[in-house]
């Protein structure tokens, strides 16, 4: 459907809540159009794949990674040319739309820094225990893919089910990202919906808590300090541990 002028945070929401997003044609059209694919692109969470010449990068912290310091810079980067892309479907109506979700709690930023500087992040929706991934950029090599790690982990700590990519690409599917038909996507959708999941772990009136997880053999422990507010970072060593300990 096109031509869509009036769209409130409230509605689109409940837009995501029945699996449709809203796009646009290009960055300078102020119209959307719903978009609900035949085939739909998500995350395992249980099956991401670190690539190892990445979980060394994301040991190293050769990046900072914050999470809600910079939202509106982060959606702005990600809709600015690139070099594999000339337009973006990122306009101002999106703009304006998704930072108001951010406002309310229902949408944040992962970003990664080198020396003061945004270099990469990516920025999605969040609903009960579904995490909509959106879109991300990257202004080094393997800035973007340090903050899906980060986001994966943070996912996977905070209690998620779902983790939609919306679309299959290949740059993608080289971290386990799968496509599903509609209605199974669906099935997801509503599974993840009726639970609750905390994207800043733990949820207390504290500054840091403890987490402990079994890895699917049961026989070890992984016990690390979390920080439960936004802007502090993980170390990478955590992300890599929650990611390959806990799949």
């Amino acid at each position: 459907m096109h031509g869509l002028r009036t769209i409130t945070p409230e509605m689109l929401l409940q837009a995501y809540r029945a699996g449709i997003f809203p796009m646009a044609e290009r960055r300078d059209d102020p119209n959307l159009f719903w978009v609900s694919p035949d085939a739909r692109g998500i995350f395992p969470l249980d099956r991401f794949h670190l690539p190892r010449r990445l979980a060394r990068t994301v040991r190293s912290d050769r990046f900072a990674v914050k999470t809600d310091t910079a939202f509106a810079d982060v959606m702005r980067a990600c809709a600015a040319p690139a070099a594999d892309r000339d337009e973006s479907w990122i306009n101002d109506e999106i703009l304006s739309l998704y930072t108001a979700l951010h406002r309310m709690g229902h949408a944040h930023s992962v970003e990664s820094w080198r020396d003061g500087e945004l270099v990469g992040g990516l920025y999605g929706v969040k609903i009960g225990a579904a995490f909509f991934g959106e879109s991300m950029f990257s202004r080094e090599r393997d800035a973007s893919k340090v903050a899906l790690a980060h986001l994966v982990a943070r996912l996977k700590l905070g209690g998620f089910r779902l983790l939609d990519a919306q679309f299959i690409t290949s740059h993608l599917a080289q971290f386990g990202a799968i496509e599903i038909p509609r209605a199974a996507y669906l099935e997801l959708l509503a599974f993840a919906l009726e639970r609750d999941a905390s994207f800043y772990w733990p949820e207390s009136s504290g500054s840091s808590g403890i987490a402990s997880l079994e890895v699917a053999s049961g026989d070890v422990a992984l016990t690390v300090d979390v920080d439960a507010i936004s802007g502090n970072c993980w170390s990478g060593w955590l992300v890599a541990q929650l990611i390959t300990q806990t799949s």
